[in-house]
């Protein structure tokens, strides 16, 4: 009310002239906020998060702005909305959430006048055109309002890094909700949804799947994966918690674990599941298996990894993910980054992550230099947000001490019984240690298989390898080719494997996890032993051959390994001097212990990340959190079938279910492979996707080559 004259207070203004009303989007933020906190017993706390979020917009500045969004009048919303949080409420999470809801969270920060920190930003003068008073007139917070008694009751030791991820997830029930409120004007409501499967349909689907398998088991083998099978599909008599799930390679974990997420899901009320893998590259394996199980509709692959940019809200955000389908499959890439992060693209999902079961596939390959903050984010997303964790390996890691002394009432359950007589069953493989191998002598030996695959630790050598080979039967996988070509060779391999014909596939280490083929012979150069085992697994992997002639030849090139392999390499070998057997539990676990002590406490988080949780530093955080050193970027291969994406791609239109589906057309490279490709592609003003156009520049046999090519065919 200015001078008896009813004030109209707007935001977000379409091109016909019709607009939104501040309030409006202020109480729908808000409420879908307090849905989205509730797992986590924060309803209250977000509904007043969100209906604060924007009242920066109530200054004559800000409403000049949103009347004529090309007018360059200064505006600082969000500024404006924490300082009520932290001045009127003393709400110091809410301030960081709404200071952050656009730029990304800022570092707390300890004096007034740091600049470009929250404490900074809290101190700032608003007054003349910036100062949003107007916005008591319309906007009546909770005074009192009930927060999570667990903050209260941390350790000091404890609390500040709990507080840290507390702030991320208060954030991400804020840039969601602010989203999709958004979204849904701005779009007439029409806005694109995931289908809602309850997880009771979907256990009823893999019930029906594997339900042949239970009633005609055709060797002992499959006996004893249907044993694993039963146990793990009474995961409902569990109570919720940090579980491990120790199956050897071949004993139907995938299967398995799926099935004790689902039945554990739907006893506890959790929401989805989320499956979590080492690499992008076998995103695809574990996505079609649980597709074939419970349906298309049902699996979300998250493979994209276009950052978007925060500050402009015309950019692409709409098309973050936010991880709404019941099955998630991500990399742990993704998924501990995100959490890491201050970015709202990133961060808008991490809300979706509470209250779900988390299944660590391959845990082993967590990384050392982020072990500590992984297993510490691990251990709160159990306690704290009502999620259900699940290590998931043929090579358990030895992490009991790093969980001890993070959460040491946090007890971890073994799903599996017996595991050590597990590994005796499931044992259809003998180790042979080879020593010294050329190229030259190596692809000698392969040829003289009708039926090999052969694992080697590089992109480069594995493309070298595959030339060598004859023409016949022979096969190429790397990550520098799409998920969909990967999935199409996989095909072709299986095929001729099962028809017995000659099939000779040279691989990077890709092949080793969620990948269900079977070689009578596997050659795989030195790795660590998880490594070598996963390698295994590729081997006699149904049992039909005798042990004796299922050899995994283990062996080494003439030159020094990369360093990022020498300590891996290093905890091998102790364990083949010492193991006559490398394949029980006792040689997997010294194995674990060994690099781990090879690697030092310190070296479990080099970059200090927990330090600077506790200091709520969330801008140096994601800056130092960053699992792969030189970040990827996505180079998207045109098909007869993506033109239409790939123009809204570039037009930045594209949505996150687009997105999705561009998935399948993707190759993620360093940046110096990215600038070698810069003349062959179109790239984003911003660098942070490419689109080839040069079509002699990807084969579907090896993927993208990053050497110059003789002709040039372009896309059209």
């Amino acid at each position: 009310m200015i001078g008896g004259v009813l004030t109209l207070y707007i935001t977000h203004k379409k091109a016909n002239g019709e607009y939104q009303k501040l309030l409006d989007h202020l109480l729908g933020v808000a409420e879908l906020a307090k849905q989205f906190a509730a797992p986590f017993d924060a309803s209250e706390h977000a509904y007043r998060t969100g209906l604060l979020h924007d009242v920066g917009k109530y200054s004559p500045a800000a409403q000049r702005r949103q009347n004529d969004p090309e007018h360059t009048s200064l505006v600082d919303h969000s500024t404006a909305g924490a300082q009520v949080a932290q001045n009127l409420y003393h709400d110091t999470s809410a301030a960081a959430a709404i200071a952050g809801h656009h730029g990304g969270l800022l570092n707390c920060g300890s004096r007034a006048c740091e600049d470009g920190t929250l404490m900074g930003r809290l101190q700032k003068k608003l007054d003349g055109p910036l100062d949003s008073s107007a916005w008591k007139t319309e906007v009546f917070p909770q005074q009192q309002m009930y927060m999570p008694s667990w903050l209260h009751s941390l350790s000091k030791k404890k609390g500040l890094y709990s507080l840290s991820v507390y702030i991320r997830m208060l954030f991400s029930c804020l840039v969601d909700a602010d989203y999709l409120d958004t979204e849904a004007f701005m779009s007439d409501g029409k806005t694109e949804r995931a289908v809602s499967l309850p997880l009771s349909a979907l256990m009823e689907r893999l019930q029906q799947h594997v339900q042949p398998w239970l009633d005609s088991a055709s060797s002992a083998l499959n006996m004893k994966r249907n044993e694993l099978l039963r146990r793990c599909m009474k995961g409902d008599e569990s109570s919720k918690g940090l579980y491990t799930m120790t199956i050897p390679t071949g004993g139907g974990k995938t299967v398995a674990s799926l099935a004790f997420a689902l039945s554990h899901a739907i006893q506890h009320g959790l929401t989805r599941i989320i499956y979590v893998v080492p690499y992008t590259s076998i995103i695809e394996q574990n996505a079609q298996c649980f597709r074939e199980i419970v349906g298309e509709e049902a699996v979300l692959e998250h493979h994209s990894n276009i950052n978007f940019d925060d500050t402009d809200e015309k950019s692409m955000r709409s098309a973050a993910e936010n991880w709404d389908a019941p099955i998630i499959v991500t990399t742990a890439v993704q998924f501990f980054e995100s959490l890491y992060s201050n970015q709202t693209s990133r961060c808008r999902k991490l809300h979706n992550i509470s209250n779900s079961v988390i299944i660590f596939d391959e845990a082993q390959m967590l990384p050392v230099p982020y072990l500590r903050p992984c297993v510490n984010m691990i251990a709160e997303l159990v306690e704290h947000y009502g999620s259900t964790a699940v290590l998931c390996t043929a090579t358990q890691p030895a992490l009991d001490s790093l969980i001890a002394n993070y959460a040491p009432e946090l007890a971890c359950k073994e799903i599996t019984e017996n595991t050590g007589e597990l590994y005796t069953f499931f044992r259809r493989t003998k180790f042979c240690c080879e020593g010294v191998f050329s190229e030259e002598a190596l692809v000698e030996n392969l040829l003289h298989s009708q039926q090999v695959l052969c694992i080697v630790n590089s992109r480069k050598r594995a493309n070298e390898l595959y030339q060598m080979l004859g023409q016949q039967g022979r096969f190429h996988l790397s990550t520098l080719m799409t998920p969909e070509h990967r999935s199409r060779t996989l095909k072709k391999i299986k095929e001729r494997l099962n028809k017995g014909l000659v099939c000779r596939v040279i691989s990077t280490s890709l092949i080793e996890a969620g990948v269900d083929l079977d070689f009578p012979t596997v050659w795989r150069e030195e790795a660590g032993l998880d490594s070598v085992l996963q390698a295994a697994g590729r081997c006699n992997r149904e049992g039909k051959r005798p042990l004796e002639e299922s050899l995994v030849h283990v062996f080494r090139f003439g030159e020094r390994p990369p360093k990022m392999f020498m300590q891996n390499i290093t905890a091998l070998n102790k364990v083949l001097d010492r193991f006559e057997d490398i394949a029980t539990p006792e040689a997997i676990t010294y194995y674990f212990r060994q690099l781990l002590f090879m690697v030092g406490e310190d070296a479990l988080d080099t970059n200090g990340i927990v330090d600077k949780c506790t200091r709520l530093a969330f801008r140096d955080v994601k800056e130092s959190f960053r699992i792969i050193d030189d970040e990827t970027i996505p180079v998207y291969i045109p098909t007869v079938n993506n033109a239409h994406l790939l123009q809204a791609l570039r037009d930045q239109t594209i949505s996150r279910y687009g997105l999705r589906e561009l998935g399948r057309d993707v190759v993620n490279v360093y940046s110096q492979h990215f600038e070698m490709l810069r003349g062959y592609m179109y790239c984003s003003k911003d660098d942070s996707f490419g689109i080839l156009q040069d079509a002699d520049r990807y084969d579907e046999e090896c993927g993208l080559l990053l050497e110059p090519s003789t002709g040039m065919k372009w896309f059209p």
